[in-house]
């Protein structure tokens, strides 16, 4: 199918209104540096919710899950465990609302809270902090102009195009063409409206994606009505053993070669270690990107903890209904696509973009192309604001002019935010292909952010000098480790990365002096967290013996692991209700009501600022 003048025009549309609104909503955003980083910390918290969801939902990932859809089917749910996703229930049961009481600017900014800008290592610590997050913030940007322009490419072929263009573009830079284009639009309204512009951008592409998600989920189920897919035993299960236990000979047979090059087969250890890992990564508390700046957006801590829970409950419905659509029509119509890799073998994921180009109707198709498209713009432009705000806020206003009127600081940010963009642009056109790039922010970057992020929560006798040498440790270790393990082998050695940097934090905590006690005292009655504090809640007792501590350890961990419960039940929910799987639908619904029902006691009802 090729796209009509319909579908154009809507994608052309939101592309002008993208323009208008980043226009509209410069005046707005030049109030204040706080306006323009963090939309004045006035933003009501399901606008940031949204706008954190629509972040999320970026085109590579989507097209790596529905390939994970594909091949695992229901035990897909399991994989972006990876990353991993249940970070965001850690966040929402307790660490937002400890990181916004903090009232920072950007995470770098948020150790002068925890160590106070005296101690000798907070200088190192915040040096190495706004490296990792620009350097991360300049990968993903990479990452999604490079996806973008390949995803592109699917839909409107270079030959079709190339005669209105009076420049000669050779065929290997036709996706970073693309891509250069429609990053164009993204950092033109990013830059001009600020944080302002981003969330209503994103609240507006989430309506759009939302209503083609939901119709690729009808057309899924209209298809399959009368028809059977032919699946192995257990694709629909989303429990497994110690073996994976799903068989594609005689059905796909290349779904198998996919299982082993993924490494996948012994998913009971890989489950474990996914866990391990995510349980700390979760604790460490969000990473220094777009996530972390709309928890600081928020008008209170209260508002902070709503905002991520908010996130969760509208994304995965959403997403899954447009993942499971998509691997439906797959499934039915595998022989009728193009899904082959060039090298005789297949590329599963290539499924969402030729599911799309076939059987999406004129109009859907449209939505559903500016609903990945502004997925991009969304992400993007999120993360550009993220960068923006530690060069602006860390670098410029720390080291270089810390005087400067708020005239300067909105002309910094227009300056900053298109060198930032440059420099992602040019680390695209650098790297090999997508995955490259993912494979070094998560593996290297990642990796070694863990443990020093941990303690920094929950042991009062962690200092700063400790927090820089464990993530410089975390970091070269896992860098060095990326180098010499590939794919999920980098998983299996993650405990040995992790000590590394548990030795490097605590080598470094005990060859420098506490931090300074005054500042531990502000910074525990202001976050109040649980944790090993007892030696500064002895010294704060003394001060105000009125102080009520942080006892919500237990709760905490409790409405953790039913928030994790009720995260895996929406993703289900939508598989199950599109390949209508009656029972275990009731099932999952019943699961999630008296989740819901027991958080509101144990959660919302109790969440304080």
């Amino acid at each position: 199918m090729k796209l009509q003048w319909i579908d154009m025009g809507i994608i052309v549309t939101y592309l002008v209104g993208m323009l208008l609104l980043g226009w509209f909503m410069r005046k707005k955003a030049r109030q204040s540096k706080e306006n323009y980083l963090l939309g004045g910390k006035k933003l009501p918290w399901y606008m940031l919710g949204l706008s954190d969801a629509s972040d999320m939902f970026d085109i590579s990932g989507t097209m790596w899950m529905v390939a994970l859809c594909f091949v695992y089917g229901v035990k897909s749910l399991w994989i972006p465990w990876l990353w991993p996703v249940f970070n965001q229930v850690f966040n929402m049961m307790y660490l937002s609302k400890w990181l916004r009481r903090s009232n920072a600017t950007t995470g770098a900014e948020w150790l002068g809270t925890r160590f106070g800008w005296k101690d000798k290592g907070v200088r190192a610590s915040h040096t190495v902090v706004v490296a990792f997050a620009l350097i991360g913030c300049l990968g993903f940007l990479a990452y999604g102009f490079v996806g973008l322009g390949k995803f592109i490419e699917i839909f409107v072929p270079w030959d079709a195009v190339k005669q209105y263009i009076p420049v000669n573009i050779p065929q290997q830079y036709v996706a970073h063409f693309y891509g250069i284009v429609f990053t164009l639009f993204a950092m033109f309204y990013a830059v001009l409206g600020g944080m302002h512009s981003i969330v209503l951008g994103d609240m507006i592409k989430y309506v759009i994606m939302t209503i083609g998600c939901f119709a690729i989920a009808i057309i899924a189920m209209q298809h399959l009505q009368g028809q059977s897919l032919h699946v192995p035993q257990g694709w629909t299960d989303p429990f497994f053993g110690w073996h994976l236990g799903l068989d594609w000979h005689g059905i796909i047979d290349d779904a198998n070669k996919k299982i082993n090059s993924d490494g996948y087969g012994l998913f009971g250890l890989l489950f474990m270690m996914m866990l391990f890992k995510g349980v700390f990564a979760s604790m460490a508390g969000p990473a220094p990107n777009y996530d972390m700046q709309k928890i600081l957006s928020t008008r209170s801590p209260k508002d902070a903890s709503r905002m991520t829970g908010f996130v969760s409950l509208i994304l995965l419905p959403v997403r899954y209904s447009m993942i499971i659509g998509l691997t439906v029509l797959g499934l039915l119509y595998y022989h009728q696509l193009n899904v082959s890799d060039g090298a005789g073998g297949v590329d599963f994921e290539k499924v969402l973009p030729a599911t799309i180009n076939q059987f999406l109707p004129v109009g859907i198709l449209g939505l559903v192309l500016t609903g990945l498209f502004g997925a991009f713009i969304g992400t993007f432009s999120g993360t550009l604001n993220a960068a923006q705000a530690y060069f602006v806020n860390d670098v410029y206003l720390k080291y270089i002019n810390p005087n400067a009127g708020n005239k300067r600081v909105i002309t910094v940010n227009y300056l900053s935010g298109v060198i930032i963009v440059v420099i992602g642009v040019c680390i695209g056109f650098m790297a090999k292909d997508v995955n490259s790039i993912l494979q070094w922010i998560v593996s290297g970057l990642y990796g070694g952010y863990i443990a020093a992020n941990v303690f920094k929560w929950y042991w009062w006798r962690f200092n700063a000098n400790g927090f820089f040498w464990g993530m410089f440790a975390g970091v070269v270790g896992a860098l060095v480790f990326s180098k010499i393990f590939s794919g999920i082998e980098f998983l299996y050695y993650f405990p040995l990365l992790f000590l590394i940097s548990v030795a490097g934090c605590l080598i470094g905590t005990f060859t420098a002096p506490p931090t300074e006690l005054q500042v531990l005292k502000s910074f525990y009655r202001t976050v109040k967290p649980w944790g090993f504090w007892k030696p500064v809640h002895e010294e704060v007792l003394k001060d105000d013996p009125s102080f009520i501590p942080n006892t919500k350890f237990k709760l905490d961990m409790f409405n953790v692991v039913l928030g994790i419960i009720a995260q895996c039940c929406l993703t289900v929910l939508p598989m199950y209700v599109v390949l209508w799987l009656k029972l275990p639908l009731l099932i999952t619904i019943s699961i999630l009501t008296v989740i819901i029902f027991i958080l509101k006691k144990t959660w919302w009802n109790k969440l304080e600022d």
